[in-house]
């Protein structure tokens, strides 16, 4: 195996995972920034060191995305499968960065993923791409919608007879645990993702199987990119979680966030399950709008990005089936 294969695409797969940072720091820290709970550069630092303890919390996830999804590619033209779906991703992540489309980074990986699997001619598990993509893409946000909009609830009746503006202080203080609690969430589950792309090159390059534990120098370079892409800061994605689809108070930031949180570590933990964080906040976003009323989310808004939603794994695909086809005639 041609090393310098090897450490290309582990470069890309690191390239990536900094897409992904400063892509997703929008889902952990848009609500408490919008609510004036956190300054923008004190919620990217908090969400940054956040990300990287999450990333040393488990790797469930990572065996899910390195084993459960295409088979194990061979050879040179397995580490171009893996280059390409990593690319796919990539440019996908830009292009909706640069529309400010709050789309998944994670579905943008494994769209890649299947995409430059067939075009090299490898096998994809259709099955566990039903199990651990599909269904948790279509459940994850109405398990969102639905327990935002009860969590939220449950905080309207709870403080019913409070003065609103102390409880807006209390909330807002609050803000600063829940924001925390989704970007560890955010590190544990995506973080997780570029470590079992990472482990598969390993694997395809011999350097390790799949019964090794996942070398400590993997969690952390995944862990430190995915802080530095956090800390830079998605600007664009984030004024749309924090402003177009609903504008939030404190109370319903920290119930948002509450609830993306509890899906993201109940979904890595109990089912191994790579859900986008993506999809768990802006979900929980407009649950919690409803709650004031059906009209005050801005649904013309959110059309477009569940949208976003339904084309990231095809546009992905695509373009990752485009970058093999490059990548074997250049090279093949």
């Amino acid at each position: 195996m041609d090393t310098f294969a090897l450490i290309v695409t582990i470069g890309v797969a690191l390239g990536f995972t900094y897409t992904n940072g400063f892509h997703d720091s929008a889902n952990a820290i848009a609500t408490s920034v919008s609510t004036r709970a956190l300054t923008p550069r004190a919620a990217l630092a908090m969400a940054a060191v956040m990300n990287l303890a999450g990333a040393f919390m488990g790797s469930g996830v990572a065996k899910t995305v390195s084993e459960g999804i295409i088979a194990t590619p061979e050879g040179g033209k397995g580490m171009g499968i893996l280059f390409a779906a990593l690319v796919g991703a990539i440019i996908w992540n830009l292009v909706t960065w640069y529309f400010g489309l709050p789309s998944s980074s994670s579905h943008a990986l494994f769209g890649g993923m299947v995409g430059a699997a067939l075009a090299g001619g490898t096998a994809v598990y259709w099955s566990g791409v039903l199990d651990k993509i599909v269904i948790p893409m279509l459940t994850s946000p109405v398990i969102g919608l639905i327990v935002g909009y009860l969590v939220m609830c449950a905080i309207l009746w709870l403080f019913r007879r409070s003065n609103p503006h102390k409880a807006k202080r209390g909330f807002r203080i609050a803000q600063t645990v829940s924001a925390a609690g989704m970007a560890l969430g955010h590190g544990l589950q995506d973080a997780q993702k570029t470590m079992g792309i990472v482990v598969m090159a390993l694997v395809i390059s011999g350097h390790e199987t799949y019964s090794d534990p996942i070398p400590v120098w993997v969690k952390l370079v995944c862990a430190l990119m995915l802080s530095l892409g956090t800390y830079a800061g998605g600007w664009r994605i984030m004024r749309t979680l924090g402003r177009k689809i609903i504008e939030l108070d404190p109370p319903q930031g920290f119930a948002a966030e509450t609830t993306g949180a509890s899906i993201m570590f109940g979904s890595a933990f109990l089912f191994h399950a790579p859900i986008s964080t993506t999809h768990v906040i802006t979900s929980a976003i407009m649950g919690v709008g409803a709650t004031k009323r059906v009209k005050a989310v801005r649904w013309g808004v959110a059309k477009n990005i569940v949208l976003g939603w339904f084309i990231t794994m095809p546009a992905a695909a695509l373009v990752a089936a485009g970058s093999f086809w490059i990548v074997n005639l250049a090279f093949g």
